[in-house]
């Protein structure tokens, strides 16, 4: 008998029945005790465009259902190794953007306290910068993925310091990030400037645009970014509007001539053997998806990322 917790099963409950948790795992106050905790942010006030993604956590959450505790293609089993519950969301200030980043801030800084790995079910961008401010405080700077159609580097929105455009110029400006392992992934669509994605280049980072990605496998640049982190903690950081809107569309930004779903389970499964300490999968609104795609997508990356996890023995692709 495993006395690691263990997602409910489809035979023991209908898939349609059990608690609306992240694959159906127990819950549970605070992460202690916990390898691994899974949190919501239910927040979309940092949105520039189309709103719904405070609903996000809760219909990945509910998408997840389908999901079983065996990785068929790696070989992973995390629940043999791991202790993971879903501890909630945290609780945002839904009227006060500024107040809410330091209310995610002090909700990790408790999360990484008690030894737990946070992967975040979002929720718009805005969120990473305040996960990555408590990650400098635990671990230093870190290297970081960023899987996105979007750089999210403008110095201010409407005059705004803060928003969903913003978190990796804040978190460079609070020296969260280790520069020559900041990898950008997928970035495309139209500008106001070269800039909109050169600025991260002058600084350090490597900035690989979806054309560069199209028609081919994912698998040979993963080799490359593993090779430049080593062992350095590392974040990984995955938009969903970076798919492909023909596979994702339920998001508030969309941009058209995206990734493909294989090509962001190769990004992901490409991450296993770094010292990953936290991951997030962001931008799911469900108003712009009734299909439930987008949230299943989600879902299953951020099964993905547990499945990566250091402490997860990675078996033969049968």
């Amino acid at each position: 008998m495993s006395t690691f917790n263990q997602p409910l099963g489809g035979n023991d409950m209908a898939r349609f029945g059990g608690p609306a948790t992240m694959m159906r795992l127990p819950t549970q106050v605070g992460a202690k005790g916990l390898d691994v905790a899974f949190i919501g942010i239910p927040m979309d006030h940092g949105t520039s465009n189309r709103s719904g993604t405070r609903m996000g956590p809760r219909q990945i959450r509910d998408e997840s259902r389908m999901l079983r505790p065996y990785n068929m293609a790696t070989g992973a089993a995390p629940f043999e190794h791991l202790q993971v519950a879903d501890i909630g969301d945290v609780p945002i200030n839904t009227f006060d953007l500024k107040k809410t980043v330091d209310i995610i801030t002090e909700y990790y800084d408790g999360v990484l306290a008690d030894g737990a790995i946070p992967l975040t079910l979002g929720g718009d961008h805005t969120l990473t910068w305040p996960i990555l401010r408590a990650m400098k405080k635990k671990h230093g700077p870190v290297a970081l993925i960023h899987v996105d159609a979007h750089a999210d580097i403008n110095d201010t929105m409407f005059g705004e310091k803060v928003a969903h455009g913003c978190p990796f110029r804040r978190a460079w400006e609070d020296g969260c990030l280790q520069n020559d392992k900041v990898f950008q992934i997928g970035l495309r669509g139209t500008g106001y400037s070269p800039d909109d994605f050169d600025w991260g280049r002058k600084n350090g980072w490597t900035v690989v645009q979806a054309e560069a990605c199209w028609h081919k496998s994912l698998s040979p640049l993963m080799a490359e970014i593993r090779a430049k982190i080593g062992d350095t903690p590392c974040y990984l950081s995955y938009d969903i509007d970076s798919l492909d809107p023909a596979f994702a569309p339920g998001t508030g930004t969309v941009e058209p001539g995206g990734l493909t779903i294989w090509q962001g389970l190769e990004i992901v499964r490409g991450a296993a053997g770094l010292n990953l300490v936290g991951g997030d999968l962001v931008e799911v609104s469900p108003p712009y998806d009734p299909s439930g795609n987008t949230a299943l997508i989600g879902a299953n990356l951020l099964y993905e990322m547990l499945c990566v996890l250091p402490g997860v023995p990675q078996g033969a692709a049968r």
